[in-house]
Order: structure tokens, then sequence, then C-alpha cells
């Protein structure tokens, strides 16, 4: 059992599996909008602004962050951490940063404007998809991704609300630190939470569902 007994041993691996994917579509899609110049997620362009000014490497940085953010979660949510959320924590910068060694040679420097539509479009829609994958797993949920849910189980307020107050408030670090921000950085801020509710809801869910037909285990979905 994990993640307050509510998923069965058996079921473990091939939601760790699905977990794991979704980790690394997300870093895919945020590999994808660096490549765009058009800023990459809130979260991830904090990361890089600081750990650039700090010399240290963004899978690193991003790893000690996730820990200093996993206190509170421990402390004050337990039943938000679990596989998904060590998987999460220690692949993501790492993940980030091997896609984009891949697919940066791959984009021309600058991108055409068209260009940089089409990758931003498609880096957002892996991001988002990649990060409801991986929270619907059922696991666990990475420090960052958890501060939202938790917002919501305490005052009752709706998750894409408090996902875009908290992703705003990223982009303000991210500025401060020089991230990467663009128009893309905004955009994620504003459309990652509707994004993740609904590919958690239409199909992350429900296809996790056919994969494993015997696990009554409910996905916790976003608000």
């Amino acid at each position: 059992m994990t993640l307050g007994g509510r998923v069965q041993a058996a079921q473990l691996v091939p939601r760790a599996l699905w977990a794991l994917g979704g980790v690394a579509v997300l870093a895919l899609g945020s590999a994808v909008l660096l490549s765009a110049h058009v800023g990459v997620d809130p979260f991830t362009a904090a990361n890089i602004g600081v750990s650039g000014h700090l010399g240290v490497g963004l899978g690193a940085y991003q790893l000690a962050v996730n820990v200093v953010l996993l206190v509170p979660v421990v402390v004050w949510a337990r039943r938000y951490v679990g596989l998904g959320t060590v998987i999460n924590m220690v692949m993501t910068g790492f993940f980030v940063q091997w896609f984009g060694a891949l697919v940066e040679p791959l984009v021309p420097d600058p991108p055409g404007h068209l260009l940089q539509a089409v990758l931003f479009l498609v880096g957002i829609v892996l991001f988002t998809a990649g990060a409801s994958a991986y929270m619907t797993a059922g696991i666990g949920t990475a420090p960052y991704d958890a501060i939202a849910p938790i917002v919501v189980d305490r005052t009752g307020w709706r998750y894409r609300v408090v996902r875009v107050v908290q992703d705003l408030a990223f982009v303000g670090l991210a500025v401060v630190f020089g991230g990467p921000v663009g128009v893309g950085t905004v955009m994620t801020a504003f459309f990652a939470g509707p994004l993740i509710d609904y590919f958690t809801r239409k199909v992350n869910t429900p296809l996790l569902h056919r994969l494993l037909p015997d696990d009554e285990t409910p996905a916790r979905a976003v608000r």
C-alpha cells in the first residue's frame, strides 16, 4: 500500500511507470517551450533563473527546492506524498536538461514567429498532459503541485484560481532572477491549471482506468 493505503500494492508498479511517463512528457514540454524562446513554465523559469545566479545545474537545484517545499507538505498534507512525489522531485529537472539538449539543436535560432507559435502550443499541451498524467497516477504529487490542492482542501476555493495565483507568484520570482520568462510563461501561468484539469477529467483518468480495469482506486483529480 502507499499514499494512505489507497493504492493496492499490485497496482504500484504500473502506476509508478505511468507517473514516470507523465514526468517525462512534462519535461519534454518544458524543453520544447525553452527551444521556442517564448518562456517556460513558471516553476522551471524561476528555478533556471536562481540556479543560474548560483552557478548550480537545474536538476540539482530543482531537487533541492523540492526538498524544501516537501517539508510543509509532509506536515500539513502527508496524503499527497508517495512514490510519485519522489519520481517528480528527482527526475523532472534532469529530464528537462536531457530533453533540452536533444530538442534545442533541432530548432533554428532564433525560430520564426510561426514556428514559435507551433512550438508553444506543442509545449504547453505536453507540459499539462504530462503533469496531469503523473498526478492521476495517484501515488503522490510533487511538492510544487501539492501547494494548490492543499489550499483548496483548506479553503474550498477552486483549483484553477489557486493554481493561477501560485504560478503568477513564481513568474514574479523568475523575473527578479532573470529566468526565461516570456509570453509563454505568462500564458502557461493562466492556462496550466485549466488544461491540467481538462486532461485529468477527460483523458488521463479514463485511460488509466482502462489500463488498470481491476483497480478500484479513484485517481485524485484537480478541482
